[in-house]
């Protein structure tokens, strides 16, 4: 396969689970102002900055805007094509892919793709947004999930496909950890207000829901609301309920979004999968690499498996995400330098 193709099967992949996972955030934030305490609600509405923190468009965002309340933020997320990670932007950008591999795609899924970018762009989303925002959204996530399954459906499982696995899992690999970054830290900043520094990584022990003492019940409420939120934004809802019968508790929540390895949005489920679309485009064997990336992702899905919930917040989790980002960004750069624009000296020896 052409590397050109590949990069562009690659990154349309990225794009479009970028342009569901921020839909997605949004819809579920928006939702969230409505399901809290009437005060906290009128609070969490007028700052949305930890939001846009998160997908890292501080700098773009302040270029053009001054407020940071929830509708501001939400319009930017979702129209502003300047911003790199907004839905429009990363819509835009997977059309642009698309129309570069078109006789690499199959006609349906150029047409869900471009039909749902042009809707976008049509004063009717614009209408329907301001009016509904919750309709809106939803129309857009069947669009955007109506592409995946025509891909499953239609794409034959070849090097190209494997290429869209490797984008798409990737991609829902660095959001997980995004979120769960940002959520603790918010967390935590609420927490230890009267507590020492020493205390931050007790969160094991403190956690649960029963522990907490009785004059905290709005507080512990306000929490529950926003878990709920970090469950609905990565589409895991009815997976916790079914794994763990109990109230949402922020630790339960954490390990099913980084260690359940039969979830399909958890990291290592995420992880695993891009390993496994690298062994097939290389032919490499189970516990062997032939190069950076496959060493990378293995040595990640590894450290995912073998590590336990407690861990992970015994080291502390705000520096395991950065850690595992830092990771993933290290997966994305092998991925292209080793497989999608490999060296001379490397197709050489393939030859």
């Amino acid at each position: 396969m052409l590397s050109r193709v590949a990069d562009s099967l690659f990154w349309l992949s990225r794009y479009l689970e970028r342009a569901e996972s921020v839909a997605n955030l949004v819809s579920v934030n928006l939702q969230l102002v409505l399901d809290l305490p009437t005060e906290q609600g009128k609070h969490y509405s007028k700052d949305w900055s930890p939001i846009i923190a998160g997908l890292g468009e501080e700098e773009v965002f302040r270029e053009s805007h001054r407020r940071y309340d929830a509708r501001t933020v939400a319009e930017s997320l979702v129209f502003d094509r300047e911003m790199p990670n907004s839905v429009l932007g990363s819509l835009a950008a997977a059309r642009e892919n698309a129309r570069t591999v078109r006789e690499q795609i199959t006609l349906e899924m150029w047409e869900q793709i471009n039909r749902t970018y042009l809707w976008i762009c049509s004063r009717q989303a614009h209408e329907q947004f301001e009016r509904n925002d919750w309709e809106f959204f939803q129309r857009l996530m069947k669009s955007l999930q109506l592409f995946q399954g025509i891909v499953g459906m239609m794409m034959v499982r070849e090097t190209g496909w494997e290429f869209l696995q490797m984008g798409k899992f990737l991609e829902r690999a660095d959001k997980v950890t995004r979120l769960l970054d940002e959520q603790f830290h918010l967390f935590r900043e609420e927490k230890t207000v009267q507590e020492n520094e020493a205390d931050t990584h007790r969160w094991p022990e403190y956690l649960s829901w029963e522990e907490w003492h009785a004059e905290d019940r709005q507080r512990i409420d306000g929490s529950h609301h926003c878990w709920m939120a970090v469950l609905h934004c990565c589409h895991a809802r009815a997976a916790y309920q079914r794994l763990y019968p109990s109230v949402v508790q922020p630790v339960k929540v954490t390990e099913l979004l980084l260690l359940n390895e039969r979830f399909p949005r958890s990291m290592l489920f995420s992880v695993s999968r891009v390993e496994r679309a690298l062994r097939r485009v290389n032919g490499s064997e189970d516990g062997r690499f032939t190069n950076r990336a496959e060493k990378y992702s293995g040595q990640l899905a590894s450290e995912l498996r073998f590590s336990s919930i407690a861990d992970l917040f015994e080291s502390g989790l705000h520096d395991k995400m950065d850690e595992f980002q830092i990771k993933i960004n290290r997966i994305g750069e092998a991925i292209r330098e080793d497989c999608i624009f490999p060296p001379l000296s490397a197709m050489a020896e393939v030859e």
